[in-house]
């Protein structure tokens, strides 16, 4: 089998000459490189190769080329090769139109002109491109089925499980012609939606969590029974808790009730992230930072429930859902905030279909050219709107207070303000829900009037209830429900009740030795991403001052 091709496409003779030099001393063992000098030129290589059956592993384009540029071209390409990874290169004036190729053909990442010394600034994109690239290549895509109905509360749940978890999956409801055939094939009905059927033909019917990810391979199972130290919540935190551990040595297992990124992983769009001028999506982010924990060693575990923490002697013991039990030195809870449930007649009965907890990002398709209500103030939600704006007819924020500004980022206001069908409503509640096999109508309060709206699909993002209500009394709380850690658990310089150390806590440790808090899940602790994964590096800091002292 011949190279797969790395190909760079430059309408400048002298930096075409310079890419494919500095390619070629990198690669040239493993790839072939070839150069063109235009887009369409590049483009009929392309289908020289598609007809020779070759690879393309990735493509680097120049923005600003005559007859066709950047962008454009890769557009093209990715109807060839569409698991080729792709880069833009452009000058640093351009730089808009790396963020525009970005939303438009989704590139992988874009580099400035020049890039010398390429040890630094060419090299380490072009081996993240080829990395992506090998987990994917040009295999076809297994995809499993899932069977379903467009109101089911379980159906949206088991496509957002699916997509959280980045399995290929292809939808099919039960109201149209492909889905009822499929369904009558797995000799199943509609009372046993949701039906997921892999790729070699096993039927699930209304399968848990476990039983998908086990089905999809997803990992589910601990391969050791003790650890140095089992991390509890996939989210920023977490993730970075076990990125830091794991390359650190530490025998690291990451364990996660639904997918990993947390509420993070479910944003559109994060553009404050340090490091990401562009911005990033919470999926993209997510990806990253789970493929790099596994690249050091660590496990990661999904659907499992942990429903218990304690301390037995030197060990700390987390059971899971199933009784079953893994121990470690040393834990760090990470396990995040959950949105808080909205109060109102109707919402309850009506989540799942319609009114949604979160961004649902799978339910983009079907908000197109409805009007959308979000429910919220902060950044979240102000990202959310964003990204429904690019699909529904009318995006409204419903605000409770008098403004954004006490609470959503000032860059994401202004952006709001410049997106002509995002609308804001202050001063205004959701009071009920209408609908009866999915939502039709919500009724608002607007400063003392109520008015009823038509809509089918609401979606949620008030407050923050932490995740901590499977604790035992041993783990310290606040009045609501975020954990104590450090100097917050001392009360009169008098260290908690029944702590056992000649020592006091450390900043991010627990009421139980051993027992570290990272994340939204700790009192105090700021709510953004960042904060987040630094808190996560910290804490694998302080397991290793407290696996020191024992």
């Amino acid at each position: 089998m011949s190279q797969p091709i790395l190909m760079t496409v430059d309408d400048d003779p002298a930096v075409s000459r310079s890419v494919a030099r500095d390619l070629r001393r990198r690669y040239g063992k493993d790839y072939r490189v070839i150069r063109a000098d235009s887009g369409p030129d590049a483009l009929d290589a392309l289908r020289e190769i598609k007809l020779r059956g070759d690879a393309v592993a990735a493509i680097l384009a120049d923005y600003r080329m005559p007859q066709m540029d950047g962008i454009a071209f890769l557009e093209k390409a990715m109807d060839l090769f569409p698991h080729a990874r792709r880069a833009l290169l452009t000058a640093y004036a351009d730089t808009d139109a790396a963020i525009q190729a970005i939303n438009v053909v989704d590139v992988d990442h874009y580099l400035l002109k020049p890039w010398d010394p390429p040890e630094e600034k060419l090299y380490p994109v072009i081996d993240a491109l080829v990395e992506t690239w090998k987990a994917v290549g040009d295999r076809p895509v297994e995809e499993v089925k899932l069977l379903g109905h467009k109101y089911s509360s379980p159906s949206f749940h088991m496509r957002d499980f699916l997509a959280r978890n980045a399995v290929p999956y292809r939808w099919y409801s039960v109201d149209e012609d492909e889905g009822r055939r499929l369904l009558q094939a797995a000799e199943a009905t509609e009372t046993d939606i949701p039906v997921v059927v892999t790729p070699d033909g096993t039927v699930l019917k209304q399968p848990t969590g476990s039983e998908i990810a086990d089905a999809v391979g997803l990992s589910t199972r601990p391969a050791q029974e003790f650890y140095d130290l089992v991390v509890i919540g996939g989210g920023p935190a977490g993730l970075g808790a076990a990125v830091y551990g794991a390359s650190e040595g530490l025998r690291t297992v990451l364990v996660e009730k639904k997918a990993t990124g947390g509420q993070a992983g479910t944003s559109s769009r994060i553009e404050n992230y340090l490091g990401f001028p562009d911005g990033v999506s919470g999926a993209q982010l997510t990806d990253r930072a789970r493929r790099q924990a596994q690249k050091f060693g660590a496990e990661v575990l999904t659907a499992r429930d942990v429903v218990g923490l304690e301390a037995r002697g030197s060990s700390r013991v987390i059971t899971f859902g199933d009784g079953t039990e893994i121990a470690a030195h040393a834990v760090i809870l990470a396990s995040g905030v959950t949105y808080r449930a909205l109060e109102a007649d109707g919402v309850a009965e009506l989540t799942g279909r319609g009114v949604y907890y979160g961004s649902a990002a799978t339910e983009a398709p079907e908000c197109k050219g409805e009007h959308v209500y979000i429910v919220g103030g902060a950044n979240s939600a102000g990202q959310a709107a964003v990204f429904f704006a690019k699909h529904a007819s009318d995006v409204t924020i419903l605000v409770r207070g008098a403004s954004l500004e006490a609470s959503m980022s000032h860059y994401l206001i202004e952006q709001i303000a410049g997106i002509g069908n995002i609308h804001v409503r202050t001063h205004t509640t959701v009071k009920a829900a209408h609908g009866d096999d999915h939502l039709e109508r919500i009724t608002l309060c607007e400063n003392g009037v109520t008015e009823t709206v038509e809509t089918g699909h609401l979606f949620i993002f008030i407050g923050a209830a932490p995740r901590t209500d499977w604790l035992g009394e041993a783990i310290l709380r606040d009045d609501h429900g975020f954990v104590r850690t450090g100097p917050d658990l001392l009360t009169a310089g008098q260290r908690p009740p029944g702590w056992p150390l000649d020592r006091d806590p450390h900043y991010l440790e627990s009421s139980i030795p051993g027992v570290f808090v990272a994340g939204d899940v700790r009192s105090q602790s700021v709510k953004r991403v960042a904060s987040a994964v630094g808190e996560g590096a910290m804490a694998v800091t302080l397991v290793h001052r407290y696996l020191e002292e024992q």
